[in-house]
């Protein structure tokens, strides 16, 4: 069979075996997926977020509603309970000083509260401090 150069079908083959090797790179390497959905839908809530913060009243508060976007994300990336980590944060800030609000951070979070499961003098220690 002979095909036209200047036919559909020519051109669809001849940008095909153009770019074989690198189209064959996801026969030969299962980590790679073709579809890229997964990512898509991670950043979903990032698209909408852009267009809801044009109506947040101000810019100060649109930076608050992006840091509360990246709170959530960070407890999402670290398979934190995003309403263990609101709820326990919110109880402790107000006692906690500057220099230890890093430890309030979500993937910080975790790390302490792996601590305090793992003294269970913890109140003991704090109150003699």
């Amino acid at each position: 069979m002979h095909l036209n150069k200047k036919s559909a079908i020519y051109r669809v083959f001849a940008y095909t075996m153009a770019r074989f090797n690198r189209f064959a790179v996801y026969l030969n390497c299962q980590k790679l997926n073709i579809d890229n959905n997964p990512i898509e839908s991670s950043i979903r809530g990032i698209a909408l977020g852009r267009k809801n913060f044009l109506f947040c009243g101000s810019h100060q508060a649109a930076q608050r509603s992006a840091m509360l976007y990246s709170f959530i994300a960070t407890c999402k990336l670290h398979q934190i309970n995003l309403m263990d980590w609101l709820t326990d944060i919110i109880g402790r800030i107000s006692n906690t000083t500057q220099n230890q609000l890093n430890q309030l951070l979500p993937h910080n979070w975790m790390k302490y509260q792996k601590i305090q499961e793992i003294n269970p003098f913890r109140e003991i220690i704090e109150i003699g401090a």
